[in-house]
């Protein structure tokens, strides 16, 4: 097996949706790491773009484990804030700055001094916040709440995101030139299943990693697994393999893991679908299509904002009125998902997901320490 990243406490979050283990063994995955060990001795920023479980956060550790930095590496997660507490956690704050800010505290830029800052999920930035963020990439400097005073950093930036943040410029989710800021050194890390010759390597990799817990002697996969796994279309990429695997070695006999022991068959494979996933999409686009011209030809007033709000209620419903899962289901972020529910009368103007008498800021900031978003390195 050729190079293997993993995280240095890759058990301590079990039920964590990241990418555990990164192989380069297919030739798209080889040429991934040779540009990432030819980015990671430079300062340039570095963006990274892949989907959720593709090891978005492995690449950028081993950016800053290359880069020869002597700070450590720090990762925080943009969209596990609210808008109120993001600025705090970024830049820090003094006492009294706002409302359960009873000391100072560094924020995390301050905490990666030297090193290496990965900010994840970096579409998720309100937009007052990336005007700040932009502003501290130019000035290497930060201003804590509550604070007149700069403090000069040394860090490197590394930012990920799993969504195309050129159409949210488009769109004006995301500012012009806080992308070009960041679109400096781009590493585009595409799904597992554009990976194949990094399958079994992996499902190696994971049976290594469970069978000692399980207390399993040596492992073997049958031809038939070896192609099931090879030609299934993993969706939910290598943290689903990793589950699949986890499963095959609890029922599996004899020390052979069968394609019945994969459990894949009850799942919905992108690949090798009855119904190819093209055509899916064009029945859907095509049926989108119909009734979008239907309403064309009823010549109907205030058009755009029937369907803005027909979407945006319909997708609110379906996700029993819960905005976080609401914005992840239409791709936005919940900032904006807000702003659509106050406009349609869906959302009162001080309504929040925190329970009646709950003090907002000071139950994220507590939810934010307890989940341990940022990860020294």
């Amino acid at each position: 097996m050729n190079k293997v990243l993993t995280f240095p406490d890759s058990q301590a979050h079990p039920l964590s949706i990241r990418a555990k283990a990164l192989v380069f063994n297919d030739p798209v995955s080889l040429d991934i790491l040779n540009t990432t060990e030819l980015i990671a001795p430079s300062e340039a920023t570095v963006l990274i773009i892949g989907d959720t479980g593709t090891g978005k956060e492995l690449i950028a550790r081993h950016v800053h484990n290359q880069s020869g930095r002597s700070g450590p590496f720090v990762a925080v997660n943009c969209g596990a804030f609210s808008e109120n507490l993001i600025e705090a956690e970024l830049f820090g704050h003094e006492a009294g700055a706002f409302t359960g800010a009873q000391g100072l505290r560094q924020g995390w830029f301050e905490a990666a001094q030297h090193g290496t800052l990965f900010l994840d999920e970096i579409g998720d930035l309100p937009l007052p916040m990336q005007v700040k963020l932009l502003r501290v990439l130019q000035e290497r400097q930060v201003v804590r709440l509550g604070s007149r005073r700069p403090i000069d950093i040394d860090v490197r930036l590394v930012a990920a995101t799993n969504v195309d943040l050129v159409s949210a410029v488009e769109a004006g989710h995301f500012r012009a030139d806080l992308y070009y800021r960041l679109n400096i050194a781009t590493i585009n890390l595409p799904p597992l299943r554009e990976r194949p010759g990094d399958i079994i390597p992996l499902a190696r990799h994971f049976v290594d990693s469970y069978r000692a817990k399980l207390h399993l002697g040596p492992i073997e996969f049958s031809s038939n697994a070896r192609q099931a796994l090879i030609s299934y279309g993993w969706a939910g990429n290598i943290r689903e393999l990793e589950n699949v695997i986890h499963y095959a070695l609890i029922v599996c006999r004899d020390g052979v893991i069968r394609s019945a022991d994969l459990r894949i068959k009850e799942r919905v494979p992108v690949l090798n679908s009855s119904r190819p996933a093209s055509v899916v999409e064009e029945d859907d686009g095509c049926r989108l299509s119909k009734a979008l011209k239907d309403m064309f030809d009823e010549n109907r007033d205030n058009l755009f904002e029937q369907v803005e709000e027909t979407l945006v209620r319909q997708a609110f419903e379906h996700c029993d009125n819960n905005q976080v899962r609401t914005a992840r289901l239409l791709g936005i972020s919940r900032n904006i998902l807000r702003a659509q529910l106050k406009r349609f009368g869906l959302l009162a103007s001080g309504k929040s997901d925190a329970p009646d008498g709950v003090d907002e800021e000071a139950t994220v900031l507590r939810l934010a320490e307890n989940e341990a978003v940022a990860y020294p390195g």
